[in-house]
């Protein structure tokens, strides 16, 4: 998606034609990696933090194209929304000083892109969802001038034939409306974690994504509110499912019909397999045919780009032209702090590392309709979430965590390389937001029953502690 089109009138005769590029370029994958074409180089990881544009009333500031033409930074990008922006890492070698630097390149580009928003009359904030949005903010009007995100929000209405896209999030509270674009989808702000693995291992660390998914939403929770109703821990999960949903609830369509989900089941034996999915079961949405030969995936990419799963994956080049695979995580929000959000990548790290490389795989002891199960209650209640884990026993997240997760974590930044200093710094900030139950979702939630349910007194409050750049159980209410 990060690939711009050329125009937006789109005709039969596009679709047709990408569509045989697509199926090419799909078997074309398959026979390269069966062939072990794709890079078994070491790992990788980075990131990509989108954050949110504010006025001095903490209100969505829709100046992004602005601040782009001040900073040129090409690891800051535009988004959906004309008040959101893309952060991204340089992705780094994991080993000793990894997460390190990429704290410090996060802070030196937060610091530059606040600078510039500075002289915009705004600035930035990193939040899961800000508490201050209006629905009304969310129209075409406040969309980013790419064809792109035109193109796709007239082929997402064209598959529902019109039908406006409905919301519905209820937990106590309940928020029910309709809406006649995309742009909630802009509502939705998070931390993507980048993790480039050799291709022989991608599927042992696809599922082991899939996994600790639930854990990871539970742990790193930071989207309690929309439009003033206090909903899931992490209400961005039904947010941006429901957001971009082509199929129109019929009662026909199944799961495969879904833009965003964990996806229909584990990978069996190769990440081919999901782009085969996307090609069977998920409609064309932007049929750009490109020039490039079969080899540089372009079709298949920019489909890719289109099929929103919690756990992506992706295709990309080394430096030398040779194809690689990573795993792009994306069921965490952004912010609260920078610290945050480096711990959640060690978490989220120090995990996938250490079930992937497991004697037993656990997609073996955890049926997907359970990770599945998982995801959803993790989203729903963050810590006080009961889990099923890989014994078949019910605990809760924050237990899980504590007692089991967290040294398993441990484990796996080691044997990426990472010295324990830095382990302990990263993982110990997890362990203080579990041990006080404060992550970002506890603390809005807490701050905003305690000062009257007032938005703009929270986002206030949140973006003064987010400048000390302390972590969130650090936070005072």
């Amino acid at each position: 998606m990060g690939e711009e089109i050329s125009r937006l009138q789109l005709s039969a005769r596009d679709f047709q034609r990408f569509q045989a590029r697509l199926a090419q370029e799909t078997t074309l994958l398959a026979e390269l990696e069966c062939a072990g074409a794709f890079s078994e180089g070491g790992f990788f990881a980075g990131f990509e933090v989108e954050a949110w544009l504010v006025d001095h009333s903490c209100r969505p500031s829709p100046v992004n194209e602005a601040l782009l033409d001040r900073l040129q930074d090409p690891l800051v990008v535009p988004e959906l929304s004309r008040f959101n922006v893309e952060l991204n890492g340089t992705p780094q070698p994991l080993g000793p000083g990894a997460l390190q630097r990429l704290q410090e390149e996060l802070e030196t580009t937060w610091r530059k892109c606040l600078e510039a928003a500075h002289e915009l009359e705004s600035s930035l904030v990193m939040i899961g969802i800000l508490p201050t949005v209006a629905e009304s903010d969310l129209t075409l009007g406040n969309m980013s001038p790419r064809n792109r995100y035109h193109a796709l929000n007239e082929q997402i209405l064209r598959l529902r034939r019109g039908r406006p896209l409905r919301i519905h999030i209820e937990d106590g509270e309940v928020l029910d409306t309709a809406h006649l674009d995309v742009m909630m989808e802009a509502a939705t702000t998070s931390l993507q974690v980048h993790l480039q693995v050799p291709a022989s291992r991608a599927t042992r660390f696809y599922n082991a994504s899939v996994a600790v998914s639930a854990p990871m939403v539970a742990a790193g929770a930071n989207s309690p509110l929309l439009f003033g109703k206090l909903l899931w821990e992490e209400t961005r999960i039904p947010l941006f499912e429901q957001s971009v949903e082509p199929a129109v609830a019929t009662g026909e369509e199944g799961p495969a019909e879904q833009r965003v989900s964990l996806g229909l089941g584990y990978v069996q034996s190769s990440l081919a397999e999901l782009f085969r999915e996307n090609l069977e079961h998920h409609p064309v949405l932007l049929p750009i045919t490109f020039h490039d030969p079969a080899e540089s995936f372009s079709h298949l990419r920019l489909h890719n780009g289109t099929v929103w799963r919690w756990n992506r994956p992706i295709v990309g080049f080394d430096p030398e032209g040779r194809p690689h695979l990573r795993i792009e995580h994306r069921v965490l929000p952004s912010g609260p702090s920078i610290p945050d959000q480096i711990a959640n990548m060690a978490l989220y790290l120090g995990l996938v590392h250490e079930f992937a490389c497991a004697r037993t795989p656990p997609e073996e002891a955890l049926p997907f309709s359970l990770a599945r199960e998982n995801l959803y209650a993790a989203a729903r209640r963050g810590l006080d979430a009961d889990l099923t884990w890989l014994d078949g026993q019910q605990v809760s997240a924050r237990a899980l965590l504590l007692d089991h997760l967290l040294p398993v974590a441990a484990e796996g930044l080691a044997r990426f390389g990472l010295e324990s200093e830095e382990t302990d710094r990263y993982l110990g900030i997890i362990r203080e937001r579990l041990r006080t139950g404060q992550h970002g979702s506890a603390w809005q939630r807490e701050y905003f029953r305690a000062r009257g349910r007032d938005v703009f007194a929270l986002t206030t409050a949140y973006m003064e502690r987010q400048r000390r750049g302390l972590p969130v159980h650090e936070w005072e209410l």
